[in-house]
């Protein structure tokens, strides 16, 4: 097996001042990686701030023999995302890196959440995401090389009652990585997103103790550091969590043509049965899949 390393490589790590960010920036770091260290510093509903957090881990990396630089902007502010990209290429001449890990919790029922609280979670994780990748592109696209590692959930993948808003975001992340790893795919920037199933500040309290200490976030370091190294694939969901790996699809059944008129509706109901079964589903290599499935079944049926 070749070794997982990252010598010469600059990573940019959001979220990283605790928990799973945290452990990802060290394992970097460990591996050879110069870290930019990214916090704010609020606390789990995304109040507050302080550069204390990134330091300390910045603290550690460098005791530990490794290079780190600490950033405490807020992804959800576009301008000081840039300026945190600069201090990168500033410091180190490049970043290969991109991991987005920062993110907030508001949960609540949908009946019972307010529409403030619904964006706020939307603005960190996704339109964080999205600027933390606008500011990475062109110096990516520019030394023809980028691995970029995006933070989905299983709320977003399979849904969790009372994350609306997380998980609208964390899916919205995989749509944004399927069409980000095609239109880098050409500047050797490869884009996949992580599913990691850990024991965080966001966790505490929601499992019985003996579950959260296997679920401790250092088990899905191994996914991450697969994900962003050179050696990575592209467009891929990888799941982790207490030593277990997964992949999720999401995937296009083979459907049924039942063309066009009043009775289709019914029809439809009748044979849902059918274009809903999974035989024979396909993994899209773009979006333009369903229509090419759908044209060529409307073409055989003349």
């Amino acid at each position: 097996m070749a070794d997982i390393e990252f010598k010469g490589r600059v990573a940019i790590v959001t979220g990283a001042g605790g928990g799973l960010g945290r452990q990802h920036a060290l394992a970097l770091a460990a591996r050879g990686a110069k870290v930019l260290v990214n916090d704010l510093g609020g606390a789990v509903d995304g109040s507050g701030g302080t550069a204390g957090a990134a330091q300390k881990v910045v603290d550690e990396i460098r005791a530990a023999g490794g290079e780190a630089l600490a950033n405490a902007a807020s992804v959800t502010d576009f301008a000081a995302v840039e300026a945190m990209v600069q201090q990168a290429i500033d410091a180190w001449g490049r970043v290969d890196v991109l991991v987005n890990n920062a993110g907030i919790l508001r949960d609540k029922s949908f009946a019972k959440m307010s529409m403030d609280d619904f964006r706020l979670v939307v603005d960190v994780h996704l339109m964080g995401a999205a600027y933390c990748c606008k500011a990475v592109w062109p110096h990516m696209v520019a030394q023809q090389y980028g691995r970029i590692v995006m933070t989905t959930s299983s709320t977003g993948l399979y849904g969790n009652f009372g994350q609306s808003n997380y998980g609208a975001a964390k899916l919205a992340q995989v749509g944004l990585m399927q069409t980000l790893a095609l239109e880098g795919a050409k500047h050797n920037i490869h884009v996949n997103a992580l599913a990691p199933t850990a024991a965080t500040r966001m966790t505490e309290g929601l499992m019985p103790q003996e579950v959260l200490d296997a679920l401790k976030p250092e088990a899905v370091v191994p996914a991450m550091l697969v994900l962003a190294h050179e050696s990575a694939p592209t467009r891929t969901i990888l799941c982790a969590g207490a030593g277990t790996f997964e992949a999720a699809h999401i995937t296009l059944t083979q459907g049924v043509h039942l063309g066009i008129g009043s009775e289709v509706p019914e029809r439809l109901a009748a044979r849902l049965a059918e274009v809903t079964n999974r035989a024979g589903e396909q993994v899209p290599q773009s979006g333009a899949a369903q229509g090419t499935n759908e044209v060529a079944k409307a073409m055989a049926a003349r």
